[in-house]
């Protein structure tokens, strides 16, 4: 059994009876059964548990889970606690600080504290083998994170859908910009950040988007 929170799952039903997913999911089980694979496997849909459907009130989009030993646990740019964080999301955190300088400095790469918030940090690709970025695209994830992004388009009132870089940027024809904001920039990664990543102020723009609609502010 899947685990994710319960209200997600009459918005995916359809999606997991699908033959692609069908076939995804026993792509992945192979995977797992004879390579070392991330996240650890009960952690593949951990950003749907960690986020309920009716609590989503922000999107941020990565592409792969990272694949080193220990750092991916089903959030998109997070960390598990006692990891170094890698150099996107420490440039994530340096432009928070300079975005809302009253932020507190981050105790650690975990951002299940943004997920309970109503943050879907989501990839486009729920799996990786080690050390093999972009091992597990075009199996199939990309068709079911799409859904996953219509679904909340359709679905929630007034998101902020945050999409950092070309590929993340792409995803903008599958929302409903009539009803949700949607911020982009380049990637944070250290080869694009000072192209237009620092100082676009997405954690402030987010929060007033979100007061505007007489939503709780994220605490970042």
């Amino acid at each position: 059994m899947v685990k994710i929170a319960e209200s997600w799952r009459p918005v995916l039903a359809d999606e997991f009876e699908k033959s692609y997913f069908q076939k995804l999911i026993a792509f992945v089980k192979g995977e797992y059964a004879t390579a070392t694979v991330y996240p650890p496997g009960p952690q593949i849909f951990h950003a749907f548990d960690a986020c309920p459907f009716e609590e989503v009130k922000v999107v941020i989009l990565g592409q792969d889970p990272y694949h080193g030993k220990n750092q991916a646990h089903g959030l998109s740019f997070s960390v598990n606690e006692g990891i170094r964080n890698p150099p996107s999301l420490h440039n994530i955190f340096k432009e928070l600080q300079a975005d809302i300088p009253t932020t507190p400095p981050p105790a650690n790469g975990n951002l299940d504290r943004w997920a309970q918030q109503g943050v879907l940090l989501l990839n486009a690709t729920l799996t990786v083998r080690a050390a093999e970025p972009g091992s597990h695209q075009k199996k199939g994830w990309e068709e079911f994170t799409d859904t996953v992004i219509r679904k909340v388009s359709e679905g929630r009132p007034h998101v902020v859908f945050i999409l950092w870089g070309a590929y993340a940027g792409k995803k903008q024809e599958l929302i409903d910009e009539r009803k949700h904001l949607v911020l982009k920039s380049v990637h944070p990664s250290p080869y694009a950040a000072d192209k237009g990543f620092f100082g676009s102020k997405p954690f402030s723009q987010a929060n007033a988007w979100l007061e505007k609609q007489s939503l709780p502010a994220i605490q970042w």
